[in-house]
């Protein structure tokens, strides 16, 4: 008969994935992925590396699963922004503003997120994060166009562009690591703006 762990055991285990996963955010916020080595988020954690391996079958898996807690967490904080009151396009500057300024305020993390070298299992995970992303956006979009406060657009695309545009701009200042919010969020905002075919003061 098959061994099954019993709920406390489970709980226990599922504890200390938690507490491993905790530290190698503390780590990469701090070192970025290159400084989360299996052996250094296990001394973050307070645990041994072969209690990493008993929660984790690899750096693979461990860097993958701090990749998607970090990002729900991201997902979560644009999603609750992108469904406040507003216009289409209010809204979708709220979420790119909110994206920016959560990822100016912690740019090692952020640029770990987004740019920096890593293994394929975390690139794959990079694809899913930026379709997350997307699918916010394109939402909005799409009530816009049906709603006649957009031009007709192809919803999907102008978000998947406009992602993919915010990322790119955040790599910079991120990798500097000294920018203001104050400094690239507003142009962000114009920028998002003109994307989805509305209209701001400077273009009066």
């Amino acid at each position: 008969m098959p061994y099954r762990r019993t709920p406390a055991v489970q709980a226990r285990l599922d504890a200390r994935r938690e507490r491993v996963l905790e530290a190698a955010v503390r780590l990469l916020s701090r070192e970025g992925y290159a400084g989360c080595s299996v052996a250094a988020i296990a001394a973050e954690a307070g645990v041994s590396t072969g209690s990493v391996y008993q929660s984790f079958s690899g750096k693979s898996e461990l860097a993958a699963g701090l990749f998607r807690t970090l990002v729900a967490r991201e997902v979560a904080a644009v999603t609750a922004a992108a469904a406040g009151p507003g216009t289409a396009a209010e809204l979708t500057a709220a979420a790119v503003e909110t994206f920016a300024v959560r990822a100016l305020a912690a740019p090692r993390r952020a640029f770990a997120l987004l740019a920096e070298p890593v293994d394929p299992a975390v690139d794959t995970e990079r694809l899913v994060f930026r379709r997350a992303f997307r699918d916010v956006f394109a939402g909005l979009v799409a009530e816009g166009v049906a709603g006649g406060e957009l031009p007709p657009q192809a919803p999907e695309l102008t978000a998947a562009a406009l992602v993919g545009a915010v990322a790119e701009a955040l790599v910079g200042p991120l990798a500097d690591g000294d920018a203001a919010p104050e400094d690239v969020v507003p142009a962000l905002i114009t920028f998002t703006l003109r994307a989805l075919g509305g209209h701001v003061a400077a273009d009066a």
